[in-house]
């Protein structure tokens, strides 16, 4: 199944950036479209003001997914580590996490369903793992407890 295919046509406008400065940081990131059509999630993570974080999340019609059973991420990174988030619902406060290291070479990143933990605001939660029932938004996050710029380059987010 294609959660989210980039390509020169594709449709940003459910895509959207959070940052730090929700609770007064002054991280910045962005995700938009390059000459490839491929998506770039790139920016700034600032430690000022208690600072550390950029994510940008992709909503959609909730989806079944019992029939998955792993997240696979077709992308080139900087050597940083990064997270994938999934929520069940839009209403959820909480979010299911996996974290993954980049290179500099395309790679595709395959993320189990069940070893997706819970976790809100940072804190893992005393939660089983992600049922991989449904499906209703995604995330990438950058929050490594540094100061550093990022950049993303993503072909695509798919289940199998």
């Amino acid at each position: 199944m294609i959660l989210f295919e980039f390509n020169k046509n594709s449709d940003m406008s459910h895509w959207n950036s959070v940052d730090d400065v929700v609770m007064g940081g002054k991280s910045n990131g962005t995700i938009s479209l390059n000459e490839a059509g491929l998506g770039v999630f790139s920016g700034k993570v600032s430690l000022e003001n208690n600072g550390g974080f950029s994510m940008v999340k992709y909503h959609f019609d909730s989806k079944q997914v019992s029939g998955f059973t792993t997240i696979c991420l077709k992308l080139k990174g900087d050597g940083k580590t990064y997270q994938f988030r999934v929520k069940t619902s839009v209403c959820d406060i909480h979010s299911y996490v996996a974290a993954f290291k980049t290179t500099t070479n395309w790679n595709t990143i395959e993320i189990p369903f069940k070893s997706m933990y819970p976790s809100f605001r940072g804190k893992p939660l005393k939660m089983p793992n992600y049922p991989g029932e449904k499906m209703a938004q995604i995330a990438f996050l950058i929050g490594n407890n540094a100061e550093e710029t990022f950049k993303l380059e993503i072909d695509g987010i798919y289940l199998k």
